[in-house]
């Protein structure tokens, strides 16, 4: 059967813009590329998994149309569209010329109007048509052979509603009736007014007993009270609404079969947009892995304060801040590889080129160097190579042998200089080739810059790895890895199975292209006031994460093992329990057969939602809207709570065990978060629950290295408070946490207006919420959601907050004020979060960039805090000589491996590089616990 795809073009521009607001994508010259990527991405797999035979995207144009005329006050109150949005547009339409997908407008008709008469003709032709938008709009279009594909959404699957599932959801016999419900219940996005006092539900009641809104208004005396005044009031604004909503069906639009083909994608259109907007990866998905040859480069002239050019730059802009940034002259140029580039790469295979190396590299200021090694756990790898450059466009590779003993012979040669603390080493995440020289008996030491972390303090929220910097700022491509061991999967090599000739390129090029960066990366820190963030924070930060990841720390095996156990046990209990209240026995796990029991056998939800294959949706999301209604979900609930904690904790840790150590070595990461803080995986030691107690008996599993050692564990207390407090400077918050009161307790007082003795625990409860609430900006219906309480009392408590505490009040309207006129906020040491869209029209848009303007500088200044903290008490250790171990970081808490002959003198040192790590007028508290576990010592 033939099928047609009719895409809602701006419905789904809009979903793909919004569906990435927290977390936007950004190319290197400023461009939010979230809507382009969104929509390149819906539309590929569409056309992947669907495989449509004809396709077109239809969008509104800017001409009045007849509801406008019927109606002026008809969409009157939708938000400007954000500024980024407007941006990318273009570029929507340059993607969807390039896949030569046909876009069909007509002046004075919706997109809905035209999706609907092309539907109905293409029906006629025998097609099979889906509409595909998240309009809920579209549902009175569905018949035997026209559907509504609504695309996936946060984690859940494509939707496709048909006649069956249209008339379930909206409680109907017939899909025009679909039209009277939208009449009644209005929309208060397209503004249609609908009938003041009937909402979805009501509207479907009232339809499911009369039939139509014609047929409600005639019966009107039938009604009662306040619903039958309303109706006879309002009629023909029902009826007005109506007819708005009313997709019109004979747009004179025709229907070319022939022109909605799909055809091949267009690789002399595509290609250079994907390069300008740095979709290497969607480029190969549709080029394969030879794409890429071009990029757009930004072009800036350097002029004098006369407008003289006084020289040609390279540069990307970096800082966003109102008014909207004027970007440098856009210029696509071929990108440049290593067979275009004049370079000077060699081979030093033997001892005395190696002699002659070392010779030249104990001459040098700063050398940029890099290891090739046979995998990416540099606890478990083996040094392939060492490659070095000391000049742009040279670089020599220095192969080293598996036969261990040879090989260490080799890394000793070049100790002298990697352990020399005059020589600045510069490298890309260098923390990685620290780790592996250490397993190689070299403690690398002297100033570190490392490329990576410079971009991530210039551009926070885009990429960092250095092919995309080595493009963006050198424009240049760097030899793929793939060239030379193959893609990713089970048939990859490793550098070990690659001659050593032909690795050479590669390794000196990576050690070049990283001196390079880190030319271009100096000035900018400069300019962006990060150069101190780097040089006494980010970069000495590497020495301490690689001796903590180098550590490691030990499990207990047996807890784990037994905890598991135990976990089986009552994941088998709860299990049970749904079988018996169900009366009936299933595979709990597959969610077919529990969508089957929960809806077709329990009925607890008759508007259940399906899958594309026609299975119900049981996601969390859904089981929890339904757990009120049945102890079986909450059952249900519970039982996978357990499995996830077994499966992604209890049974996983043991398999990270190192098996050359016998303990477990996680990676922190320090340039993903864009606040600045921390974050780890394998294991992801931020995500070791805590906050229920089931969790919390894995942290039983994290014991000391022997019994000549015990952990302790050194947490901040409430720091985000007291850094707020501190940079607000509110008085009465500053006197509680000097007086050490209780800061939830102090604040319930103010705010209720009683004395510290006459606090109550709901009154802390609630202080507590609006104290952490506050930070992350939330507003009254947010509290009276997380308190349970009317939106009215929520309201009055934070008003009362604000006037207890009105330095806070003035520190968010300050923060805010700044923030839009700069485009940044900063941390108590600087550490910058640009918010492009602080000044956006969009209401929705600019209210997540405030939220950040106030959160970033308190998360900030917390992480910027225990950074400190962290290089400071390791530098202590050291200096001291004492053999404790920091050996975790997770939130606002550090844990250390301490020896017990040394736990008072680790005491005073953790209590006062914690305290001082950043000089307060606020004190800063912590609280120290010790254990043969983690959890006894937390």
């Amino acid at each position: 059967m033939k099928k047609l795809f009719l895409l809602d073009g701006m419905a789904l521009i809009y979903r793909a813009h919004f569906a990435l607001s927290k977390n936007p994508r950004f190319t290197s010259t400023g461009i939010n590329t979230s809507a382009v990527m969104g929509f390149a991405n819906t539309l590929m797999e569409v056309l992947k998994k669907e495989n449509p035979t004809h396709i077109a995207v239809v969008f509104d144009t800017a001409a009045p149309t007849e509801r406008h005329t019927d109606f002026e006050a008809y969409k009157a109150h939708r938000e400007s569209m954000p500024e980024d949005l407007s941006a990318a547009l273009p570029y929507v339409f340059k993607l969807i010329e390039g896949f030569k997908i046909p876009v069909i407008t007509k002046d004075g008709y919706e997109a809905d109007d035209i999706i609907g008469t092309l539907a109905k003709e293409a029906e006629k032709e025998g097609f099979q048509v889906y509409c595909m938008t998240p309009d809920k709009d579209f549902a009175q279009l569905v018949s035997d052979n026209i559907f509504i594909y609504k695309p996936a959404r946060m984690g859940n699957d494509m939707e496709v509603l048909g006649v069956k599932e249209v008339l379930a959801k909206w409680e109907i016999e017939r899909v025009e009736q679909v039209i009277d419900i939208l009449g009644l219940w209005g929309d208060a996005v397209d503004n249609i007014p609908g009938i003041p006092g009937i909402g979805e539900k009501t509207a479907k009641s009232l339809i499911k007993q009369y039939g139509s809104v014609e047929n409600i208004i005639a019966h009107s005396h039938e009604l009662k009270g306040k619903q039958r005044e309303n109706v006879e009031t309002y009629a023909e604004q029902g009826l007005i609404s109506k007819k708005l909503a009313t997709i019109i069906l004979n747009v004179p639009v025709e229907f070319d079969e022939k022109s909605l083909e799909v055809e091949t994608p267009s690789r002399e259109l595509l290609e250079p947009l994907f390069a300008e907007l740095e979709f290497r990866t969607i480029g190969k998905r549709v080029f394969g892995d030879d794409f890429i040859r071009s990029t757009t480069t930004m072009v800036s002239q350097q002029t004098d304060l006369f407008g003289n050019v006084v020289g040609e730059y390279r540069q990307v802009e970096v800082v966003v801040a109102p008014p909207p940034p004027v970007f440098p002259e856009q210029v696509t140029v071929p990108l440049r590889t290593i067979e275009d580039t004049e370079h000077d790469y060699k081979l030093a295979d033997t001892p005395e080129l190696r002699k002659s190396l070392i010779e030249l590299l104990q001459q040098q200021e700063q050398i940029a160097f890099d290891t090739e090694t046979t995998g990416t756990d540099a606890n478990l790898a083996d040094l392939v190579g060492l490659s070095f450059s000391v000049k742009p466009g040279e670089g020599y590779y220095v192969p080293v042998p598996a036969q261990r003993e040879e090989a260490q012979q080799i890394v000793d040669e070049f100790k002298p200089v990697l352990e020399n603390e005059n020589i600045v080493k510069i490298g890309q995440n260098i923390k990685y080739d620290i780790l592996i020289l250490k397993w190689y008996g070299i403690a690398v030491k002297g100033r570190l810059f490392d490329t990576m972390l410079a971009h991530y303090l210039i551009d926070p929220d885009t990429r960092h790895n250095m092919d995309v910097l080595s493009e963006n700022y050198l424009n240049y491509t760097p030899i793929s890895i793939t060239a030379l061991i193959g893609s990713k999967g089970k048939s990859q090599g490793n550098m070990r199975d690659v001659p050593a000739e032909k690795v050479v390129d590669y390794a000196a090029e990576d050690a070049d292209v990283t001196l390079q960066l880190a030319d271009v990366f100096t000035p900018l820190l400069k300019e962006l006031n990060a150069e101190n963030l780097a040089t006494e924070v980010e970069n000495p930060l590497v020495y301490v994460l690689a001796d903590i990841e180098f550590e490691g720390v030990r499990i207990d095996m047996d807890t784990l093992i037994n905890y598991s156990k135990e976990l089986e046990l009552d994941i088998r209990k709860f299990e049970q329990n749904v079988y018996d209240k169900c009366g009936v026995k299933f595979n709990l796990a597959s969610p077919k057969q529990l969508g089957e029991v929960l809806f077709d056998k329990l009925q607890l939800d008759p508007k259940a939602k399906k899958t594309k294959t026609g299975q119900y949706q049981t996601g969390e999301d859904v089981l929890l809207a339904l757990a009120h209604k049945s102890d079986i979900v909450q059952d249900i609930l519970d039982f996978r709570q357990l499995q996830k904690l077994k499966s992604t904790y209890v049974d996983a840790l043991p398999l990270l065990v190192n098996p050359k150590t016998g303990r477990v070595h996680t990676s922190f990461n320090q340039a993903v978060a864009a606040t600045g803080r921390l974050s780890s995986n394998n294991p992801n030691l931020q995500n070791i629950p805590i906050r229920t107690e089931r969790g919390r008996e894995v942290r039983k599993a994290f014991i000391p290295r022997d019994e000549n050692h015990i952990l302790l564990s050194a947490d901040y207390s409430q720091i985000e408070l007291r850094i707020i407090a501190e940079i607000s400077k509110e008085e009465n918050m500053l006197e509680a946490f000097n007086k050490g009161i209780d800061i939830h307790t102090a604040t319930a007082a103010k705010v209720y207006g009683v004395s510290i003795e006459e606090v109550d625990s709901t009154q802390r409860r609630n202080a507590k919420a609006v104290n952490f609430g506050i930070i992350y900006g939330q507003s009254a219906f947010g509290l009276s959601q997380s308190l349970g309480i009317p939106r009215k009392e929520a309201a009055a408590i934070i008003d009362q907050y604000f006037a207890q505490y009105p330095g806070i009040k003035q520190f968010m309207s300050d923060t805010m004020n700044s923030a839009r006129e700069n485009g940044f906020v900063e941390t108590i040491l600087g550490r910058r979060r640009y918010l492009r869209d602080i000044n956006s029209a969009n209401a929705t848009v600019r209210g997540f960039a405030e939220r950040n303007a106030i959160n970033a500088p308190i998360q900030g200044s917390a992480a910027d805090l225990i950074k400190v903290a962290m290089i400071n008490i390791h530098r202590d250790i050291q200096e001291q000589g004492l053999q404790s171990k920091m050996t975790m970081q997770v939130h606002d808490e550090l844990v250390f491996d301490v020896l017990k002959t040394e736990v008072e003198a680790m005491k005073k040192i953790i209590s006062h590089r914690m305290k001082t790590a950043i000089k307060t007028t606020v004190p800063i508290e912590i609280e120290i616990g010790e254990g043969n576990n983690w959890l006894a010592a937390h």
